[in-house]
């Protein structure tokens, strides 16, 4: 594949203590078996701790890569790099990380470091950055930054370099884009629907998170979708409420995009009704395994290197969102495009 894939763990608020494990660890070992590359762990004030998360992964799997949801205002940059380090030294492997900024303003309140949308992205860069600098050197490392200071402070264990995290910043404003550049990071987006790639100015694009519902056809394919994301009164109600306590541009841009059902003559195959009624967060492509294929094959064509795909119901999934790739990919090596 050109592009790397991976799933999403569920998350621990929705479900009882034996039912997420028991789902953690099939779709750890599944998401391993179809040839993910890893599965992104989120991180929130609702969720358990992502660092706890990552072990049991690294415990049912052999080479699977754990994408740890990390923002500044849950431990100090040092706590981050020592936990990185020790996964080495222990597990002998590597892991990824999603900076995220923090968009909920209730969460960030509570945990005392609310600060205006854009001036997050400065202190997330200075917090990569020390992570960064105590990751690949044995000497001491002094830091002078607006947000962050320390003086002469030395990693231990040291780290491997074959063992270095991979970086993903997630983010769609100004802000985040400049700070990806800054760090030299892959920048994770929620898409515009494919068709619009250009149209929106941009032709260029690094990675995207969406969801994946595809099969052998059209009807078959919306129909599951309406079953598995109905349009509830209270759905509809919780996302009123997440937007009015996100200052996040991705949360905005997604809230005003188009694709929200059918059409005249057809369902088009981007689809927010999973993010307008609450279900999950990011945009799902639906429809025959050839339709959802040829949107895809258009983010792949804009540059698209990592996909992030919602969290999987089933085995059936994780096989049937793998073989949409591969059609994609091979539609676009006919065309010389790959």
């Amino acid at each position: 594949m050109k592009a790397e894939l991976f799933t999403t763990m569920p998350e621990s608020i929705k479900s009882d203590r034996v039912q997420f494990i028991r789902e953690l660890k099939r779709i750890a070992v599944q998401s391993e078996k179809y040839g993910y590359k890893g599965t992104l762990i989120y991180s929130d004030n609702r969720l358990a701790d992502p660092w706890v998360v990552t072990g049991l992964i690294l415990d049912e799997t052999t080479q699977l890569i754990p994408m740890v949801a990390l923002q500044p205002v849950y431990m100090h940059p040092y706590a981050v790099a020592k936990k990185i380090s020790s996964i080495a030294f222990i597990h002998k492997r590597k892991i990824a990380l999603n900076l995220v900024a923090g968009g909920y303003i209730n969460d960030l309140i509570a945990l005392g470091g609310s600060v205006d949308h854009d001036r997050r992205y400065d202190r997330l860069v200075e917090y990569t950055e020390i992570i960064q600098k105590l990751l690949t050197t044995s000497e001491g490392v002094t830091y002078e930054g607006e947000f962050y200071q320390i003086k002469n402070l030395k990693l231990h264990p040291e780290m491997p370099e074959e063992l270095l995290p991979d970086y993903y910043l997630s983010g769609s404003s100004e802000a985040a884009k400049v700070a990806s550049a800054r760090l030299g990071v892959q920048l994770i987006q929620y898409p515009v629907p494919a068709e619009e790639l250009s149209e929106n100015g941009n032709a260029s694009i690094q990675g995207i998170r969406i969801g994946v519902l595809a099969r052998h056809n059209h009807e078959k394919a919306w129909e599951e979708a309406h079953q598995r994301f109905p349009a509830t009164r209270i759905g509809e109600l919780s996302h009123q409420l997440a937007k009015k306590t996100s200052d996040s541009e991705w949360h905005k841009k997604l809230s005003h995009q188009n694709g929200n059902g059918k059409t005249k003559h057809s369902e088009p195959v981007y689809w927010l009704g999973p993010f307008e009624y609450y279900h999950t967060f990011c945009p799902y492509l639906v429809g025959s395994y050839d339709e959802v294929a040829k949107a895809i094959s258009k983010y792949l064509q804009a540059g698209c290197k990592t996909c992030i795909i919602d969290t999987p119901v089933s085995d059936i999934e994780l096989h049937s969102t793998m073989q949409v790739f591969n059609r994609a990919q091979i539609h676009l090596e006919k065309e010389g495009q790959l």
